[in-house]
């Protein structure tokens, strides 16, 4: 699966926070336009959703991420007592997907994460022969064991810099 097949209609399904954080841990800024492009040209991807927490003070990021060509779904952010926002996509991100294979809307699904919680989800779409790939924010020692685990192809994207650039 993969490559240059522009007849397949693939989706992607992007955990905001942890691919934020897998890359500001490399040290890198992500291109997110750039890697628009690449999820469509590497993988088919055809809708890209990124799973974020809703703070105000990021619309300009929102508005940039949307004319990149991402569908942003946002969650509801909490803030803990040390005033850190938090937004858990976990349960939505399975769910679009879920819904979004019962409907017959995608090929193959693409996981942008490092994220152990997606575990069973990648187990559900390997078993239905309809993931592509997982791709990892976060180091090959970073990822975790639950997603490695699941013998799911797992890019490190790390190891892909076309998209990446000095902060």
């Amino acid at each position: 699966m993969g490559g240059k097949n522009f007849r397949q209609n693939n989706y992607a399904y992007i955990d905001g926070a942890n691919l934020h954080q897998g890359v500001k841990n490399s040290g890198w800024k992500l291109d997110y336009r750039r890697f628009r492009v690449w999820l469509s040209e590497k993988y088919s991807v055809k809708t890209a959703y990124i799973f974020i927490g809703l703070i105000p003070k990021y619309k300009d990021l929102y508005s940039y991420l949307q004319e990149c060509g991402y569908i942003l779904i946002f969650k509801e952010v909490i803030y803990a007592s040390d005033g850190k926002a938090k937004g858990n996509c976990d349960a939505d991100l399975v769910l679009q997907a879920v819904m979004d294979f019962y409907e017959n809307k995608f090929d193959s699904a693409v996981l942008v994460s490092s994220d152990g919680d997606y575990a069973s989800l990648v187990k559900f779409l390997l078993d239905r022969k309809r993931l592509t790939a997982t791709l990892s924010p976060h180091r090959k020692d970073k990822c975790s064991i639950l997603l490695k685990r699941t013998n799911a192809p797992i890019v490190y994207l790390d190891e892909v810099s076309v998209f990446f650039k000095k902060p």
